[in-house]
C-alpha cells in the first residue's frame, strides 16, 4: 500500500522516561542524554521521522530543557528548517488552561493548539528511550488496511523481571488485535512489551484528547489502552530489527558497550537511513605515539595519551599520559589526569578525574560522576 507519508504528523516525547536514568536526567530532559560517541537519544526519534518522509514533527517538552534546545537549534541537521512543517518545540505551557503535565494525554492537552492546526490524517507518536532505526511507513500503512484505532509498535521476546518491571505488556490474539494490556507487570519469561511507539488517526486523537481532559483522566497506558481494550481495535506492530530500550542506568551502559560489536553498530546506522545529530566543528581525534586504543568508539575532538579499551568516548575527551581505561563511557570534554586509572564508569560532561586517582565498580552497577565534577 503507499502511503503519502506528507499527511503524517510527528510528535516526540522528550521527558517521558526521565526518572529511569537516575541523575543523568537530573538537569537535562531524556531526549538530550548522550548516547553512542556523538549522538543525543532524540536524534534517533527525529531522524527515523525524517527518513520515514515525516517533514511535520513537534516535540513535547517538560523541564529542563535548555540543552535540548541548544541540541535541535534551527533543526537544520535534520532537513526540517522549513516554510511549511518543519519542527516545532511545544513546551508545557501552550494554553491557559495547561498545566505541567502528569502523563501522556496531559502533555498532548498542552499541546492541542499546535495539533489542531496541523493538517496531517495520521499521527505517530514516540518516547526518546528506544534507540533504533525504524521505517514508519509500513506501521502507518498497517495501521490504514486493518482500520485500528490504535496501532501500537512492540517486540515478543524473553525478558528479565527488571526490564518488564517498566514496560506495558500486550496480549493479543492470533491476528494480532490487543486482548488485554498489564502496565508494569512483576513478569518475566516471553512477552509482548511496547516500544512505546503508536500510530492513530488525528481524528481520533483530537477526540480521544477532548473526552479524557473532560473525564479526568491523564494516562494514556492505563485510561485508554488498558481501561478501553474491548472498546477499542488496538493492533500491533511487530518489530524485528535490532533496537535498544533505556529504562534504567545499567541499560544505559549495556546499549552503549553493545555498539562495540560491529554487528551492531551496522544494524543501528544504516547507510541509505542515517541517524542526524547537531554538527560540531572539532578536530580529528589525536593520539599519542605511546596510546593504545582496543575496540572503542572514539569521537571527533579527542586527545588520547593513555590506554583506552573497550570504552565510549564522546567529543572533547582527553586522555592523559600513564592513564588507564577500561569500560568506560565518558561524556563530552571529560579529562582524565596522568596515571589515573578508570574501569566501569559513566562519566558526565566536564568531568576531571585528577592525575593518579583510580574509579573503579562492576558491570552490574557501573559507577556515574555528575556533570562538572572533579574527582
Amino acid at each position: 500500500m503507499d502511503v503519502n507519508m506528507g499527511n503524517v504528523l510527528g510528535l516526540v516525547f522528550a521527558n517521558m522516561h526521565d526518572t529511569t536514568l537516575g541523575d543523568m536526567t537530573k538537569n537535562r530532559t531524556m531526549g538530550s542524554v548522550m548516547f553512542g560517541g556523538r549522538y543525543r537519544l532524540i536524534d534517533f526519534p527525529l531522524s527515523n521521522m525524517v527518513n520515514s518522509g515525516i517533514c511535520e514533527v513537534g516535540v513535547i517538552t517538560k523541564s529542563n530543557y535548555q540543552s535540548l534546545l541548544d541540541h535541535l537549534g534551527s533543526a537544520r541537521e535534520w532537513d526540517l528548517a522549513r516554510k511549511k512543517g518543519g519542527l516545532y518545540i511545544l513546551p508545557p505551557f501552550g494554553s491557559r488552561e495547561s498545566q505541567l503535565y502528569r502523563g501522556r494525554i496531559e502533555a498532548l492537552y498542552g499541546a492541542m493548539n499546535f495539533i489542531k492546526h496541523s493538517r496531517a490524517k495520521y499521527v505517530v507518536l514516540s518516547d526518546c528511550d528506544v534507540v533504533t532505526n525504524i521505517d514508519y511507513k509500513p506501521i502507518v500503512a498497517q495501521h490504514i488496511e486493518s482500520g485500528a484505532d490504535i496501532t501500537a509498535v512492540v517486540h515478543t521476546g524473553v525478558y528479565s523481571s527488571d526490564e518488564i518491571a517498566t514496560s506495558t505488556v500486550f496480549n493479543t490474539d492470533a491476528d494480532g488485535r490487543v486482548t488485554s494490556v498489564l502496565i508494569q507487570p512483576e513478569l518475566s519469561g516471553t512477552c509482548t512489551t511496547s516500544l512505546n511507539m503508536f500510530v492513530m488517526s488525528m481524528e481520533y486523537l483530537t477526540d480521544m484528547i477532548r473526552d479524557s481532559i473532560a473525564r479526568g483522566l491523564v494516562s494514556f497506558e492505563k485510561n485508554i489502552l488498558q481501561d478501553k481494550c474491548s472498546e477499542l481495535k488496538i493492533m500491533v506492530y511487530e518489530y524485528k530489527n535490532y533496537f535498544s530500550k533505556l529504562n534504567s542506568p545499567e541499560s544505559y551502559f549495556k546499549s552503549n558497550m553493545a555498539l562495540l560489536d560491529p554487528e551492531n553498530a551496522r544494524k543501528l546506522f544504516v547507510p541509505k537511513r542515517s541517524i542526524y545529530t547537531k554538527v560540531s566543528d572539532n578536530a580529528p581525534a589525536k593520539y599519542d605515539l605511546d596510546s593504545v586504543v582496543k575496540n572503542s568508539l572514539v569521537a571527533d575532538g579527542c586527545i588520547i595519551e593513555g590506554e583506552v579499551e573497550n570504552c565510549v568516548l564522546f567529543r572533547g575527551v582527553k586522555i592523559g599520559k600513564g592513564a588507564k581505561v577500561k569500560n568506560c563511557i565518558l561524556m563530552q570534554d571529560t579529562e582524565v589526569g596522568d596515571n589515573a586509572q578508570l574501569n566501569y564508569a559513566i562519566t558526565d560532561k566536564n568531568v576531571t578525574v585528577c592525575d593518579n586517582h583510580i574509579l573503579t565498580s562492576s558491570p552490574e552497577y557501573p559507577m556515574y560522576v555528575g556533570k562538572g565534577a572533579t574527582v
